[in-house]
């Protein structure tokens, strides 16, 4: 069968699901992204339509005759809780009721400290944090509901995001526009160790990869990223494609954050118990993905290069 003009449901218009949108499109993929208020910037060709996923009968009803549905949805951490689970359970009501294949985007919380060892697919779910047990319970239930043939599923995972679009990352709002001023740059954590970060279009070529390939099914990957670098390196690597050098300001602990006031409260509160993942080395390793499917990760100074040009438009400064 044709998979041209297939129905693809996104949910979440956030830069997952954007980005995600335009590589479907790019295949020749029938694209619907789904928000809460149908407003939003999406790709062209895309159809965007409004629909809270919370709600079951309105995630059903975005959902019919899709082919595919992908769940990039996001909340804010104090909502995961009750949020996360209810998404959950639409997600996988909704692609039973219509025998629609389901993606998902997911987190590496669930793995908690792994004191420098690479992340891989085998790495165990052994999390003490709030939100990485949460992430564990929500990893078990796509996949348990793929093993009773539910659904068909499969979980893509990313370390921190960056790329065009991307503000909220650790890699993104807080480095970019500063960078492009010339003033100091915002790091976490210890800047020298490894830490893998995720380009926005190759998770976009992943998750879409997941979803066209039944191979990839009842499985949880690690999506394409190069090899770990350290922060520091990835900072030296913008400082060159700008042309000039870059201060860095070094936000080493949680509370130098909180006496900074740097984030929000509430924010800080939430992310306290995350901040693990700064203070060791983060290494995906995104081989089985690679190999299963012939994918690979955008060279580093490449991406980077990329997502400074982005930033540059949104700043006026299009050259």
């Amino acid at each position: 069968m044709s998979t041209e003009n297939q129905l693809h449901v996104i949910f979440g218009t956030g830069p997952v699901g954007v980005s995600l949108a335009e590589e479907l499109i790019a295949r020749g993929k029938h694209v619907r992204l789904v928000n809460r208020s149908g407003k939003g910037n999406v790709p062209e060709g895309a159809e965007l339509v409004a629909g809270d996923a919370s709600k079951l009968a309105t995630a059903q009803e975005v959902s019919q005759g899709a082919e595919v549905i992908y769940n990039a949805t996001h909340a804010p951490y104090e909502t995961w809780p009750e949020i996360l689970p209810r998404l959950q359970e639409n997600m996988i009501e909704s692609a039973a009721a219509f025998g629609a294949k389901l993606v998902v985007i997911d987190t590496l919380y669930l793995y908690g400290e792994t004191h420098g060892r690479p992340m891989t697919e085998n790495t165990p779910h052994v999390a003490t944090s709030r939100k990485g047990r949460l992430r564990a319970q929500l990893a078990w239930g796509y996949l348990q509901a793929h093993r009773v043939g539910k659904i068909r599923v499969a979980l893509g995972r990313a370390a921190d995001f960056f790329g065009p679009s991307v503000l909220n990352s650790t890699l993104g709002q807080f480095v970019f526009p500063g960078a492009l001023k010339g003033e100091p740059v915002l790091a976490l954590g210890d800047i020298d160790l490894p830490h893998s970060y995720s380009y926005m279009p190759d998770i976009a070529r992943g998750l879409a990869t997941l979803g066209e390939n039944d191979e990839a099914l009842g499985k949880e990957w690690l999506l394409p990223v190069v090899p770990a670098v350290s922060t520091r390196e990835v900072l030296k690597l913008i400082s060159e494609e700008l042309g000039y050098p870059l201060g860095i300001f070094t936000v080493d602990s949680i509370e130098k954050a909180r006496e900074q006031r740097i984030f929000d409260e509430t924010f800080v509160s939430e992310y306290e118990e995350l901040f693990y993942q700064y203070k060791e080395p983060q290494i995906v390793d995104s081989h089985a993905i690679e190999e299963a499917f012939g994918l690979r990760a955008t060279p580093l100074k490449e991406a980077l290069s990329t997502t400074i040009r982005w930033y540059k438009k949104q700043a006026g400064e299009d050259r």
